[in-house]
C-alpha cells in the first residue's frame, strides 16, 4: 500500500505540468494541442479517483476502459487503460501490459501532451519492473544463502564430537 501514496504524489505533480506544454508545437495545432491537454488532466484526475475506489469498483473501472479501448485504440483510451491496469495493489495489476499499451505513443516523433504524459507513465513503470526484478533477484540470492547456512549447520551437527 506504500505505493498508493507515490502513484498519487506523481498524479499530483504532473497537474501542475499539464499547462507547461508549448502551444504551437510540432503533434498540430493550438486547438488539438489544448483538447489534449485537457484530456490528460481528466486522466489525472481519474487515476486520483480510480485510487480511491474499492477492489469491486476498481475491477468494474477496468472492465470499462477494456470496453472502450476495444472500440476506439486511441491515445486516450490506451492511456486510460494503461492507467487502471498501472495501479498499484490491485490484483489486477499488470505492468507489463500496461507498459506495452504505452509503447506506441512513446515511441512516436510527435510530442503532444499525451504523448509526454504516456512517456512519464511508461519510464515510471520501466523502473517499477526493474525495481521488482532486483527484489526478487535479492530474494533469491538471500533464500540460497539460507540454504548454504542450512546445509553448513547440519554437517556440523551432524559431525561427531
Amino acid at each position: 500500500m506504500i505505493r498508493v501514496p507515490y502513484f498519487l504524489g506523481l498524479v499530483l505533480a504532473l497537474t501542475g505540468c499539464a499547462n507547461l506544454w508549448p502551444p504551437n508545437s510540432a503533434s498540430g495545432d493550438a486547438a488539438a494541442q489544448e483538447r489534449e491537454s485537457r484530456q490528460v488532466v481528466e486522466l489525472i484526475g481519474y487515476a486520483q479517483r480510480l485510487a480511491g475506489l474499492s477492489g469491486d469498483e476498481q475491477q468494474r473501472e477496468l472492465n470499462a476502459s477494456s470496453q472502450i479501448f476495444s472500440k476506439d485504440r486511441g491515445a486516450y483510451s490506451r492511456v486510460r487503460l494503461a492507467l487502471v491496469l498501472s495501479m498499484p495493489g490491485t490484483a489486477f495489476s499488470d505492468e507489463p501490459k500496461a507498459a506495452g499499451l504505452l509503447e506506441p505513443l512513446v515511441s512516436k516523433e510527435a510530442a503532444g501532451p499525451m504523448q509526454q504524459f504516456a512517456g512519464l507513465l511508461h519510464v515510471q513503470l520501466v523502473e517499477r519492473m526493474r525495481e521488482q526484478r532486483r527484489a526478487t533477484q535479492l530474494k533469491e540470492q538471500l533464500d540460497a544463502l539460507k540454504d548454504v547456512e542450512r546445509k553448513i549447520i547440519e554437517r556440523e551437527q551432524a559431525r561427531p564430537r
